[in-house]
């Protein structure tokens, strides 16, 4: 087996039909997410729940947020897209279900489309996403059409609803609509009682909470700490989007964002107690590619509904994706080789420092586990916490806009601004490139910046990065 999400330790305590399942899934697991692409199916635009932070729009091509999609897809059309898209993206390993609504709202579109996958694209892993309403109901259905990766939105484990029903206005149940702490109760037991069905029949399940500034940034703890109880295998957390032009009740009504910074905070704080996932971008419904790109604009609806299912397949050429899955996992062993394990994941500094001082460090990626994009060129960093001892990842963050616009427009005009805010806790950036601009610029904000890891392993530059950052601050001391 090669990379895993986890440490090294860890990796021999987990079973191997576990680390079969998270192998190759961008979600589940961290080591993945840089080669394999995912694709989300946006066949079920229904929704048994009001969430204050989601507003499910169509044709929102810009907009990169859960429940927002281009499109709606008929269960045919949907698993033509699947073949037509895992034939140009042979990486492709993951097909998810995430709405714009709910997936078990819609259970005749999405089981549907479950069987036909089964039949055409036999290779695929197979999950879905849902808040976890009526997930007790359909647990025979997933086991079923082999779905063994199951996502539930879980926001606050607190019985009495008080929080609860500062998220959900209302939920739809037994044909009629429930407000308040009730409907919050209702949905709680729902979703604790179907994860409970779901890890009994041997389902990994990931749950997302989001973290929703003095709403339930003191809850996240406490649902760490069930989901331990309950045998999920990862939280995510993740940051509240609420801009106004989103059109969602938080947005509209001046409820802030939750910051990086609060993140990381909230998960040191559920770290010891859940396994947690770093690398989550909050994709889109319709979301194709590797985490961290889109190409959902690249597959339009006109070329491949007409194709005939002959025609599909053999673009898709599953001989083909074996052939490319096995030149990945190759190439996966490498980098694990050339990284040389130097990363644990969620330690603690004492694990990662033998004087409990660490380094924020930056990385520009295009994927592929390499250094390798140009600071102009990057929209996202990936955010390392570094010691002496070792590093870990600790999260990805994204600018609306890459510092140059194009080979017509690199001159150093273009807004670094928000670069600088978004890194503004960063000790460190490596990139494949940057000019003498963009550098003078962030050392106002006391940024280093250093190109001479281009093309290298991310976790083992990383690593040497730190030591060498280190070095020279004792070396000022000691001068």
């Amino acid at each position: 087996m090669s990379c895993s999400c986890t440490s090294s330790s860890t990796h021999d305590n987990l079973q191997q039909d576990v680390m079969d399942k998270i192998n190759n899934h961008p979600c589940y697991s961290e080591g993945a997410h840089q080669h394999y692409a995912r694709i989300h199916l946006a066949v079920a635009p229904a929704c048994n729940i009001q969430c204050n932070y989601c507003n499910r729009k169509f044709d929102c091509s810009n907009e990169s947020r859960p429940g927002v999609t281009s499109s709606k897809l008929s269960p045919i059309d949907a698993v033509k897209k699947v073949l037509y898209v895992g034939g140009k993206i042979q990486q492709l390993s993951v097909v998810g279900i995430a709405g714009p609504g709910d997936a078990l709202a819609n259970p005749k579109k999405t089981f549907e489309t479950f069987k036909l996958l089964q039949e055409k694209a036999p290779d695929l892993k197979l999950c879905l996403s849902t808040n976890g309403l009526r997930l007790p109901e359909f647990i025979d259905e997933i086991v079923k059409y082999n779905v063994d990766h199951v996502t539930v939105t879980i926001n606050s484990v607190d019985e009495t609803g008080e929080i609860g029903s500062k998220i959900y206005p209302w939920i739809h149940w037994n044909h009629k609509k429930v407000f308040g702490k009730q409907a919050a109760k209702i949905l709680l037991e729902q979703q604790i009682k179907g994860i409970q069905m779901l890890t009994k029949r041997g389902i990994l399940v990931k749950a997302n909470s989001v973290l929703i500034p003095g709403v339930n940034d003191k809850e996240v703890a406490n649902v760490a700490k069930k989901l331990k109880e309950l045998n999920v295998f990862l939280h995510n957390i993740m940051p509240l989007l609420s801009k106004p032009e989103f059109g969602t009740y938080y947005g509209l009504n001046n409820q802030r964002s939750a910051t990086d910074q609060e993140v990381m905070q909230a998960q040191e704080a559920c770290g010891m107690d859940m396994k947690l996932m770093a690398h989550c971008r909050q994709c889109r419904a319709d979301a194709v590619g590797l985490i961290g790109e889109d190409r959902s604009n690249e597959y339009s609806d006109d070329i491949f509904k007409d194709k005939s299912w002959q025609e599909l397949e053999d673009i898709y050429n599953i001989k083909a994706r074996e052939q490319r899955h096995a030149l990945i996992e190759n190439w996966r062993k490498a980098l694990d080789s050339a990284n040389e394990r130097v990363k644990i994941e969620q330690a603690s500094k004492e694990q990662l420092s033998s004087n409990n001082k660490t380094k924020l460090i930056a990385v520009t990626s295009a994927g592929e586990g390499t250094i390798n994009l140009h600071f102009g060129s990057a929209t996202e960093f990936l955010i390392y916490e570094a010691g002496d001892k070792a590093i870990k990842f600790v999260m990805h963050r994204k600018v609306e806009n890459a510092y140059c616009k194009g080979p017509e427009d690199c001159d150093g005009s273009y807004p670094i601004e928000e670069i600088k805010q978004t890194l503004k806790d960063i000790d460190l950036l490596l990139t494949e490139k940057i000019g003498d601009c963009p550098q003078e610029e962030l050392r106002k904000i006391d940024l280093i910046t250093d190109d001479s890891y281009a093309l290298e392993p991310i976790e083992k530059s990383v690593f040497q990065a730190a030591k060498k950052h280190f070095f020279y601050e004792k070396e000022m001391e000691v001068n």
